[in-house]
């Protein structure tokens, strides 16, 4: 592999990683706060492409009007699996929520799966997105360049919400003790439902770019991808935004480069992902930015 092929792969594994990124960050800010694995986070993902799509193809809807409409309802969707599956089991064992959380993930892939088929659709995005643009010798196209810069932006507008703002200082608060925050007079349901609302909406812009990159979407392709998000969140330390950024870029590039390195062994590049995900955890169990002294995630 010459080294052209090697920056253009680099590249190809940061555009992937930072689509998990976004999706993993729903993951671990909803475990930070209520220790809850949401299985249902990846499926709002799948909700917001289809979305986008019907708003394109049936409603004839512009793309980034279409997106953004889309956008919003993943995040008010994210709030209402809150408020109609999570809020009543606050009290209950954490058992019956991730059974719960289990159940919302079927009940969306099956009634996706029931009103609009499963036959696989072309997600048609504009073609500026597939143009391939010249840099110093390299080839890119332009999708591949535009998901790591947003997905680093957005980071940054997280990372300033949860550090310079009362309600980002609640939801760290709630991830070290959410009973005692409740006792200071915050209100904990609206911190939580703030926090499934961030992490829905970056789901369904995490999921929009991976339908624009990989143009085919039906009612289960959250199953994977959600399980690979998962295992990013894992990798960087549940807990952290920054652990579940990190990990999703890791995930990410070793996918695509090892696909580039063994292209005979294509058909096993999930493997390759789940593989580096085992090694790591067998030396560092908390994940790469978990740490140690604390016995609750943060943030």
């Amino acid at each position: 592999m010459d080294i052209a092929t090697f920056f253009q792969q680099c590249i190809n594994g940061l555009s992937l990683g930072s689509m998990y990124a976004l999706i993993a960050i729903g993951y671990t800010m909803v475990y930070g706060c209520l220790r809850l694995i949401n299985f249902a986070h990846a499926d709002i993902m799948m909700v917001g492409t289809f979305l986008s799509f019907f708003g394109m193809n049936s409603f004839g809807l512009p793309f980034f009007v279409s997106a953004i409409f889309a956008i919003a309802l993943c995040g008010f969707l994210g709030i209402l699996i809150d408020k109609v599956a999570y809020v009543p089991l606050r009290n209950a064992p954490r058992i019956s929520m991730l059974i719960t959380a289990i159940g919302v993930s079927f009940f969306l892939e099956n009634l996706f799966n029931v009103v609009f088929g499963s036959t696989p659709r072309f997600f048609d995005a504009p073609d500026f997105f597939s143009q391939t643009i010249n840099f110093l010798g390299f080839n890119f196209t332009i999708i591949t360049l535009i998901v790591p810069i947003v997905a680093l932006v957005l980071l940054v507008v997280l990372l300033g919400i949860l550090y310079r703002t009362k309600q980002g200082m609640a939801i760290r608060a709630s991830a070290f003790d959410i009973h005692t925050i409740a006792l200071m007079g915050v209100n904990v349901n609206t911190i939580i439902g703030l926090v499934f609302a961030i992490g829905s909406t970056l789901a369904g812009i995490g999921g929009i770019f991976y339908a624009i990159s990989y143009p085919t979407i039906d009612p289960l392709m959250g199953v994977l991808i959600g399980l690979k998000a998962f295992a990013a969140a894992v990798l960087g330390g549940i807990g952290s935004v920054g652990g579940a950024m990190l990990g999703g870029f890791i995930l990410g590039f070793s996918e695509v480069m090892a696909i580039a390195i063994f292209p005979d062994l294509g058909g096993y590049k999930d493997a390759f992902a789940f593989l580096f995900l085992i090694l790591v955890l067998l030396f560092r169990p908390i994940g790469i930015m978990g740490d140690w002294r604390l016995e609750k995630s943060r943030f």
